[in-house]
């Protein structure tokens, strides 16, 4: 939106979804990441997961509140925007696992 001119940036739409899932990968700055998901928060957005596979933990942004941090989880249900939806965190944490599993309970064979 930076590179948008005064007048553009009157017909742009100003759109945030409700919710934002941020998967941290081994390139990608923490705080950058922090930031970015305090900012989709002041935009709009009712919840945010910030998920860090090096630690395996979700950090959990909400409006108003101080963030809050999960460890130790093998899943995340949602709430608000999300209710009653449930993300399996295992295949994140360990997706070469998870894909082994997955494949020898189908009988398909790694190659």
């Amino acid at each position: 939106m930076n590179q948008l001119r005064p007048e553009e940036f009157e017909t742009y739409w100003h759109l945030c979804p409700a919710f934002v899932i941020e998967l941290r990968s081994k390139t990608d700055r923490l705080r950058t990441l922090r930031e970015k998901m305090h900012e989709d928060i002041a935009n709009g957005a009712e919840l945010g997961w910030l998920i860090d596979p090096e630690s395996r933990s979700v950090q959990i942004f909400r409006p108003g509140r101080d963030s809050e941090l999960a460890s130790g989880i093998a899943t995340i249900s949602g709430e608000g925007p999300v209710a009653g939806f449930t993300l399996d965190l295992r295949p994140v944490w360990d997706p070469f696992a998870w894909q082994n599993r997955t494949q020898s309970q189908s009988g398909e064979h790694p190659a």
